[in-house]
């Protein structure tokens, strides 16, 4: 018998509200007692260990893609359609990543600065005096998503809808998996957009996706299908909003946690890099991803049979102190680079670089308009979602 299903009475449940209130003490008894673990219930491997999961998010013929990379997805066995890129596998993976790349290069994404700041400062300017404000809904939420409708050419007034549905489709009931909704396929929304860009060419990402010439996996020069075009826009959306407003987050909390440190960063702005860094290290927005085992794989506490679920436990491969010293304790000073946030391999996330720059500006701003601050948390909620973990609700009190 797989040792991973009896060796251990430590017990991990990604749907769980209490060990999601806060995991790391679930994530370390992983790590040390059932390193492969085994829910019987959800029927899924966890792996929590650092080398072991930047392994499995690297051996990706071993662990693939193409049946999603949330664990509702993997389980429902579901047609993922043409277009999500991060639900690939090679060759289309390869060309549709090679596509999108395009629109995240250093150029691009530097040039994005002086907006994001205009955006921040239109969000923070008038809470200025206030006694306290809601850090997500008033601020977090807001500069992410004029950011990336600002990229893909959605209009203003059209932004938190396009938002809400997106986040909606993450949500789950309290102690239950997301529900399958029929799958990704809600590119629809963004069809009339596309026909105005088709007639109306801009300098944003949907207008050079139409455009976009590329040799597909038969060797035939095309354009991106529509199908293609619209889940591309819809998987872009999506993981342009959510993730940086839970960074956004969690900077407010853990800084609130760390007054010290905050003064820091307040005299010197040259460590907010690194800052955000160990923010991402310390509370990732997304603590664990999901892969389906396409052969038998060993990993130190058993074998992973081929055909098996595994959550590749982000949140505690960047809590191994085997790889970051002390790894429970938050320091601005620390070299977090080999994080695992934003994954590793072929499938590291294309937006990072994009990330990174929206949480250094928008803690920058912060930090020159609030030098000081606590948070309320009896007033705070966790967001409902199963592959993202973050502050739904977090009231802000200015000092």
């Amino acid at each position: 018998m797989n040792q991973a299903a009896t060796a251990s009475a430590v017990y991990y449940d990604p749907y769980d509200v209490e060990i999601n209130a806060d995991p790391y003490p679930t994530f370390r008894r992983l790590r040390e007692e059932a390193p492969l673990y085994y829910n019987e219930q959800y029927d899924f491997y966890a792996v929590s260990r650092h080398l072991e999961v930047e392994r499995g998010l690297r051996e990706r013929e071993t662990f693939i893609s193409g049946r999603g990379a949330v664990l509702e997805l993997i389980k429902s066995d579901f047609p993922i359609p043409a277009g999500t890129v991060i639900f690939e596998d090679p060759p289309t993976h390869t060309l549709h990543r090679g596509l999108l790349s395009r629109m995240f290069t250093p150029r691009k994404v530097a040039a994005l600065e002086p907006q994001m700041r205009r955006y921040c400062a239109e969000a923070l300017d008038p809470l200025v005096g206030s006694d306290r404000f809601d850090l997500i809904a008033d601020f977090g939420a807001q500069m992410p998503m004029r950011v990336i409708g600002m990229l893909l050419g959605i209009p203003e007034r059209d932004q938190v809808a396009i938002r809400d549905r997106s986040d909606a489709n993450l949500r789950t009931e309290p102690g239950k998996p997301m529900e399958h909704r029929g799958g990704l396929d809600w590119g629809d929304v963004f069809a009339e957009y596309v026909d105005w860009r088709r007639d109306h060419p801009s300098d944003d990402i949907m207008t050079e996706l139409l455009n976009a010439e590329f040799e597909d996996e038969t060797g035939q020069t095309r354009q991106l299908t529509r199908e293609e075009l619209l889940t591309y826009i819809a998987v872009v959306a999506g993981a342009g909003n959510e993730t940086t407003t839970r960074l956004i987050g969690w900077t407010g909390k853990v800084l609130a946690e760390h007054p010290d440190q905050r003064r820091e960063l307040v005299e010197d702005r040259s460590l907010l890099a690194q800052a955000v860094e160990e923010v991402l290290r310390f509370e990732p927005p997304a603590p664990h991803v999901g892969r389906y085992a396409d052969r038998d794989a060993e990993f130190e506490g058993g074998t992973v049979p081929q055909g098996s679920a595994v959550l590749f436990l982000v949140g505690s491969a960047n809590r191994d102190p085997d790889r970051f010293p002390d790894a429970d304790r938050f320091d601005i000073h620390r070299d977090a680079k080999s994080n695992l946030t934003f994954g590793y391999g072929a499938h590291f996330c294309l937006g990072a670089s994009l990330a990174r720059l929206e949480g250094r500006v928008a803690l920058d701003e912060l930090l020159t308009r609030f030098p000081e601050w606590d948070v309320d948390l009896s007033g705070a909620k966790l967001s409902p979602t199963s592959t993202v973990r973050g502050w739904e609700t977090l009231p802000f009190v200015p000092a």
